[in-house]
């Protein structure tokens, strides 16, 4: 699995931009996709694929064991799904 620091150092050799640039657009990409997604919009990007958040409202849920009942938050989840020729990409890979 690739670390951040290792994104940062490929993009910043793939874009000729330094480190700092690199940084400040994986926040900022960070940053809208926060905000899109909490409201519950997806995010295509062209070749790669789709961000897809998904609500989940509050719930109790059971442990098995003990019987004990938690009240769960409602909470957005954010599915991936990979577009058809990045796919392709990395099976040729």
């Amino acid at each position: 699995m690739m670390q951040h620091k290792d994104l940062v150092d490929k993009l910043s050799k793939s874009l000729g931009r330094n480190k700092t640039d690199i940084n400040k657009l994986i926040e900022a990409l960070s940053n809208v996709v926060k905000e899109r997604c909490s409201e519950l919009d997806s995010i295509s990007v062209p070749r790669f694929g789709t961000l897809e958040a998904v609500n989940h409202r509050e719930s109790i849920e059971v442990d098995s064991e003990t019987g004990k009942r938690t009240l769960m938050p409602p909470r957005v989840e954010v599915h991936f799904a990979t577009s058809n020729i990045l796919k392709k990409q990395l099976n040729q890979s």
